[in-house]
């Protein structure tokens, strides 16, 4: 049994367009080879999907029983609250570096140590919360680069809907997407209490609406790992089937 656990890596990337160091936690299938080509998970929120999310435990069941390409996932902690939102919210003074960071700079290191697709549907962004609103605004800005996002209770601001009323070619971008029945007075970093299930509600409709390749639950539970965890297993098979 432990020889089907897969490995992570911890590695330091100097990115410029955010003109600091980057941790990464990369992890690798039980049986990578660089003779088989891999599918790219990215995880902004990193850290908690590898330690609260047991996003590397889930990979290696589905791996290990064929429900899932190969897959390699790559984490990126964030160092404390206000570099999470700085980075991640629409407003946050990073958030168009982060993003640029992804597409320009983590997409083509990972193309050059790793044997992988190349192309938009070969890379996918996934994210709880603030993480899974910059993985929208990174998929929507960089289609060829991004082609799948699996969301998990995201924070929908105008930003989100324009961004997403703004597209022009959907079908370039799969969406997955859940969020809770009990998200209604959800705790942000800045200490509001935010309603998040009504605006996840408009937004499945415009992405319904746009003709997305899409796929949409509501989860009886409320804006914590409690609920996201379990999710992973279903979001990783329906997005790496």
């Amino acid at each position: 049994m432990e020889n089907s656990r897969g490995s992570i890596r911890d590695v330091t990337f100097t990115s410029k367009e955010l003109g600091e160091d980057v941790e990464l936690l990369i992890y690798l299938p039980a049986t990578f080879t660089p003779l088989y080509k891999y599918s790219i998970l990215i995880a902004p929120d990193g850290k908690d999907y590898f330690q609260l999310g047991r996003i590397g435990r889930t990979a290696d069941e589905l791996l290990k029983n064929r429900e899932i390409e190969n897959i390699i996932i790559v984490g990126i902690p964030y160092k404390n609250v206000e570099d999470r939102w700085k980075k991640y919210h629409p407003n946050g003074e990073q958030n168009k570096a982060f993003i640029r960071f992804l597409a320009h700079e983590l997409v083509p290191y990972l193309d050059q140590e790793f044997p992988t697709y190349q192309m938009g549907m070969g890379r996918a962004l996934i994210g709880d919360s603030l993480a899974a609103t910059v993985s929208i605004m990174a998929a929507l800005e960089y289609p060829h680069t991004f082609g799948k996002v699996i969301l998990q209770s995201p924070m929908v601001d105008e930003k989100v809907m324009n961004a997403v009323k703004e597209v022009t070619q959907p079908h370039l971008t799969s969406i997955y997407h859940v969020i809770g029945k009990q998200e209604t007075a959800v705790q942000t970093t800045k200490k509001e209490e935010k309603d998040f299930l009504t605006p996840n509600r408009e937004l499945s409709k415009l992405f319904s609406e746009k003709g997305f390749p899409y796929f949409y639950d509501e989860f009886d539970g409320d804006h914590t790992w409690t609920h996201w965890q379990p999710d992973l297993k279903r979001a990783l098979k329906k997005m790496f089937s």
